[in-house]
């Protein structure tokens, strides 16, 4: 599994995995919208994207944002985004791209990487594979726009 950060030229390889990934969360197929929003965290710099490749084929990719713990005034990335395209599960892209987010994190100075998931995601003995820790201290609240 080879994993790389993706940039601009690489729109149209995300698209589709995006869309897809969208699709997974009961989300209708929007691949004009899906396209701007890529092109515009790429470009915008707003985000990370990392591609995972099996054979040359982009068969995933996971999304990173940047943002600042004032507590510890250092910053930190969001794993906001992780897909892999049902062939290519339990195959180790999920795996490599979790690994490469901790890389990038260490190789710029983060503190680390935060990720949220469902309480029924099965991914999450993955994580704790991996040693992300659950955190048990916080509770996360979210408050929604209505207009």
């Amino acid at each position: 599994m080879d994993i790389r950060k993706a940039h601009i030229d690489d729109l149209e390889l995300i698209v589709p995995l995006f869309d897809a990934y969208r699709q997974f969360y009961k989300q209708s197929a929007d691949l004009p919208n899906v396209r701007n929003f890529v092109k515009d965290r790429l470009t915008n710099n707003d985000s990370i994207f990392l591609l995972a490749f099996a054979n040359g084929k982009a068969v995933g990719f996971t999304q990173l944002y940047h943002t600042f713990s004032s507590v510890s005034m250092k910053p930190f990335y969001i794993l906001n985004d992780l897909f892999v395209v049902d062939n290519y599960r339990g195959h180790g892209a999920a795996t490599a791209l979790l690994n490469a987010s901790k890389t990038l994190a260490e190789a710029n100075g983060q503190k680390g990487v935060a990720l949220e998931t469902g309480i029924d995601n099965p991914a999450q003995k993955l994580y704790e594979r991996l040693e992300w820790k659950k955190d048990t201290d916080y509770f996360h609240y979210f408050w929604t726009n209505k207009n």
